[in-house]
């Protein structure tokens, strides 16, 4: 490339070029700065050698020159060199000689080229970088389980060390008093929508009358307890993690070690053991609310009076009499994976605010994950037992 002598003093920067014979003659002047990089960045990487042997570098009208300048003038010289040529002489003004020698033994300044990417290959690197991501953080919630459980003893057996009962009541208060309501509202419609579906299909064979056992059945074993645990993981563990999150982040915790205050004893297990209490009774309730919706549902769409809808269910709880017991006894264990998974992200804040957005939100994922994988555990084992 050759610059008239219009468009050199038109530019900051610019450089031109004088072959002859075997002998490249690359001239550069004006201001090789950070604001004129682009611009003669992708003219650069055009320059080819066509019969040249040797590159003679002339940088005598160069009036400014920074890091980013000289970076791209040392770039130049490598890739030139690289296509076979020989720098036979680079002359620049004295004062800006220390900054291109200091680049020019800067090994990363010769560009290297990329290696071929393989779907294969990077299929197999994120499947491997997820699997130890998983292990190691499974591993490190274990140790924490092993944690809580060693304080919750310690505070049991121990007479000196009191529970902080106000903030146990307070937990009680803010996982189950205020959770009424959204779960008494979801399992009434989820019963509602168990009877609605359920008749649509069993009045086809004139079996509308166990309706009321397949709702019966459906949210004492498994929808009550299942919905209720999901409806608390988002909300209450999903809380637990950005309240913990934001002390780990304002170093709230950092205060409390300081002062000889076991956060664990003080944050998580007001939490563990108020999600413990609440959770049963929660589940207790929406089965009760399940069973509710599904009445209404059966009175207005089929007819069933509540007197008989009553009836049936004895009898349905009397043939399996188990199912009103089962989703009371994986209550207390849903409650105990989801603040502990909850408390466990929050201490595991670092950073800025944006790792509590990101820990709450796998928070949420892991304890819903958890609920359902031992929710299955439950329903084989159940069946394993014949209850």
């Amino acid at each position: 490339m050759a610059l008239s002598d219009t468009a050199q003093s038109d530019a900051r920067a610019w450089y031109r070029t004088e072959r002859k014979a075997s002998v490249l003659r690359l001239i550069l002047g004006g201001e090789w700065i950070i604001e004129e990089t682009a611009p003669l960045d992708a003219s650069l990487r055009q320059l080819q050698l066509e019969n040249e042997r040797e590159v003679e570098i002339d940088g005598a009208e160069i009036t400014r020159m920074d890091s980013a300048g000289a970076w791209l003038l040392v770039r130049t010289e490598h890739e030139l060199a690289d296509q076979g040529a020989k720098i036979r002489a680079m002359r620049i003004p004295e004062n800006y000689r220390p900054l291109v020698d200091m680049l020019e033994r800067e090994p990363k300044v010769r560009a290297s080229p990329s290696p071929p990417r393989n779907a294969f290959t990077e299929l197999l690197i994120r499947t491997g970088r997820g699997t130890f991501h998983l292990l190691n953080e499974a591993y490190e919630l274990l140790g924490f389980l092993g944690r809580i459980s060693v304080e919750t003893f310690e505070a049991i057996i121990r007479p000196d060390r009191e529970l902080p009962w106000p903030s146990f009541i307070h937990q009680v208060e803010q996982t189950g008093v205020t959770a009424l309501p959204i779960v008494g509202l979801l399992s009434f419609l989820i019963g509602v929508v168990l009877a609605y579906q359920g008749s649509e299909q069993l009045q086809r064979f004139g079996a509308e009358i166990f309706t009321v056992n397949l709702v019966g059945i459906a949210v004492f074993r498994e929808i009550g307890g299942l919905m209720t645990a999901i409806i608390v993981a988002g909300r209450s563990g999903s809380a637990f993690t950005a309240q913990i999150g934001t002390m780990k982040l304002n170093q709230e915790i950092d205060a409390m070690q300081t002062i000889g205050v076991n956060p664990v004893e003080v944050l998580v297990l007001p939490r563990v053991l108020g999600l413990l209490v609440t959770l049963p009774l929660l589940t207790f309730y929406a089965n009760i609310m399940g069973i509710l919706g599904g009445a209404v549902m059966c009175y207005f769409d089929l007819g069933i009076t509540v007197p008989a809808f009553m009836r049936q269910l004895h009898d349905a709880l009397v043939f399996s009499p188990w199912s009103f017991w089962l989703g009371l006894i994986k209550a207390p264990v849903f409650a105990f994976i989801i603040a502990l998974v909850g408390c466990f992200e929050g201490l595991r804040v670092e950073g800025n605010a944006g790792s509590v957005g990101r820990l709450t939100t796998r928070s949420v994922v892991e304890s819903v994950f958890f609920v359902i994988v031992l929710d299955a555990a439950f329903s084989i084992l159940f069946s394993l037992l014949g209850i």
